[in-house]
C-alpha cells in the first residue's frame, strides 16, 4: 500500500457518519402553503447536492407521516404490532440526513442549514462504528 493510500485511509476514519434527525409538529407544517412546502423540499435537495460534491453525502429522505408508522415490540418473546407513532409528543421525526462529517462540530453547522431547522429541531448524532456489517 502506498504512503498516500495509507493517509486517506487514516483521514477517511478520522471522518464520522452522523444523523441528522429532522423533527416537526406535522399540524404546523400542513398549515405551512404547498408552495413553501415544495421551496423547502427543494432547498433540501440543493443541500444534498452541495453535500454530495463535499464528498459529505450518505443519504437524505423525507419521512410518510406519522400516522403510516408501525411500532413493532417484543415482550417476552411475542411481538406486538400497532399501527401509528404511540409516543407522546407533538412533533414527529420528519426525515434524516445522513452524513459524513469530520466532527460534530462540522456536523452542526451542516444541520443549522438543514431547511427542517426553521420549523423544528434537527437531533444530531453520530452514529457508532460497528464491525462485521455488510459493506463495511
Amino acid at each position: 500500500m502506498e504512503l498516500i493510500e495509507v493517509l486517506e485511509l487514516r483521514v477517511e476514519r478520522r471522518r464520522r457518519r452522523v444523523l441528522q434527525l429532522v423533527h416537526h409538529d406535522e399540524a404546523v407544517f400542513d398549515q405551512i402553503t404547498k408552495d413553501k412546502q415544495q421551496e423547502m423540499l427543494a432547498e433540501s435537495i440543493a443541500l444534498t447536492h452541495e453535500l454530495n460534491a463535499n464528498g459529505q453525502y450518505l443519504s437524505a429522505s423525507p419521512l410518510q407521516p406519522a400516522a403510516t408508522a408501525v411500532i413493532v415490540r417484543v415482550c417476552e418473546g411475542k411481538p406486538i404490532v400497532t399501527d401509528g407513532p404511540f409516543i407522546e409528543t407533538r412533533e414527529q421525526i420528519a426525515g434524516y440526513f445522513l452524513i459524513d462529517a469530520k466532527d460534530i462540530d462540522e456536523a452542526v453547522s451542516i444541520a443549522m442549514r438543514v431547511p427542517g431547522a426553521r420549523i423544528g429541531p434537527v437531533e444530531v448524532r453520530p452514529l457508532r462504528e460497528v464491525s462485521g456489517l455488510p459493506g463495511e
